[in-house]
């Protein structure tokens, strides 16, 4: 008989977050003790992190980290960014040998303000601006990636296990107040540096465990707004979504939460008047942002966090508190391993958003 470990797990994938409510930074070290727990959900082609608020002293400035292919991809994109923005600083991206990681590609990032000229000419705003500069990158010139474009945040992701992808690039040294952490067992998609997760853009990103059936059907209508999945994942999707709904369309998080894990029409029938009509506006107006399929996702943004899942509830998800820091998971397990003695522990309803906004002292469910 065929027992668990020993056979593939779709619903592997791990998944787990840290943000002190109050803004206070905290080291990486412990989100990588978190995901460590959870190293049986993960196969080893993928894990990554988003963590906020790590480049105080650049905090006025886009943080690109871009992947190279090769010397003359990184030539070609940075006679790109010379054209259209001011690089303030660059470097390597920092990281540590270790045999568990291996085939890094070109690892480098760029602090830039768009060059006054270059915005006013696009006729843009500037956070436009750079998701364009962003998507001409990684569409445009072969063998460069962006795959971090906020303020003040940033991603780091491979191939590889989530601890071993965190020792790599030595995430205990930087310090933050949100991070967020993938272990990724991926089922149908490749494994590769630039489709590990988190995906972000500017400063939202987003963790996923589980599969998006109505992958084709999002990507296809996203793309209409001029975003491009590039990165042979369905989670990017995702994060393209939200930006559209939170950036472009103005709408808050439980809003979001409202259009891509709608409610059943019958659910909404049972709703008061008002609550119903808001749904109802969500879920036709936005139909197309609808995702289907079992899901558990993370997204970081600027000042905050939201966890939600599938209506369904197809995917597990632990929220803790205590004190000035929630924790959320996929498993229990790891949020006791950093945080015993937990003030509370639950788990959210399917579709029920869990949105933590720093400095304004409270978490909200719904």
């Amino acid at each position: 008989m065929q027992r668990e470990g020993h056979i593939r797990i779709p619903s592997g994938c791990a998944i787990s977050g840290i943000i002190n409510k109050a803004g206070m930074r905290m080291s990486g070290e412990a989100i990588i003790q978190s995901i460590a727990v959870m190293h049986d959900r993960s196969n080893g082609l993928g894990g990554g992190f988003a963590a906020y608020g790590i480049y105080p002293e650049y905090k006025e400035y886009y943080a690109l980290h871009i992947f190279y292919d090769s010397p003359s991809a990184k030539k070609e994109c940075e006679e790109f960014l010379e054209r259209h923005f001011d690089i303030i600083n660059l470097s390597k991206i920092p990281t540590r040998k270790i045999k568990e990681i291996s085939d890094e590609p070109l690892i480098w990032r760029y602090f830039v303000k768009p060059l006054p000229t270059k915005l006013a000419d696009s006729q843009l705003d500037e956070r436009e601006f750079i998701a364009k500069c962003v998507f001409r990158v990684n569409t445009r010139i072969n063998g460069a990636y962006v795959f971090s474009s906020g303020k003040n945040m940033g991603v780091f992701k491979a191939v590889g296990f989530p601890e071993d992808v965190g020792r790599f690039y030595r995430l205990e040294e930087y310090e933050g107040y949100c991070f967020t952490a993938h272990g990724r067992y991926p089922t149908n998609t490749p494994g590769w540096w630039g489709g590990a997760h988190p995906f972000a853009l500017l400063d939202y990103s987003v963790v996923h465990n589980g599969e998006i059936s109505s992958y084709d059907a999002n990507r296809r209508a996203i793309e209409m707004y001029g975003y491009k999945c590039t990165l042979q994942t369905d989670t990017e999707v995702i994060t393209y979504i939200i930006d559209y709904l939170h950036r472009k369309k103005g709408l808050h998080y439980t809003e979001i939460a409202s259009v891509i894990a709608a409610p059943f029409w019958q659910t909404i029938a049972r709703m008061m008047p008002e609550e119903r009509a808001t749904r109802e506006y969500l879920r036709m107006m936005f139909s197309s942002q609808l995702i289907t399929g079992p899901f558990s996702i993370l997204v970081g943004f600027e000042g905050g966090m939201m966890a939600l899942n599938d209506r369904l509830k197809l995917r597990s998800m632990v929220v803790g508190e205590k004190d000035d820091i929630v924790y959320i998971s996929s498993e229990e397990a790891a949020i006791r391993i950093i945080e015993p003695n937990l003030d509370t522990v639950w788990s959210p309803k399917g579709g029920q958003p869990v949105i933590v906004h720093v400095n304004e002292g409270e978490s909200n469910a719904g």
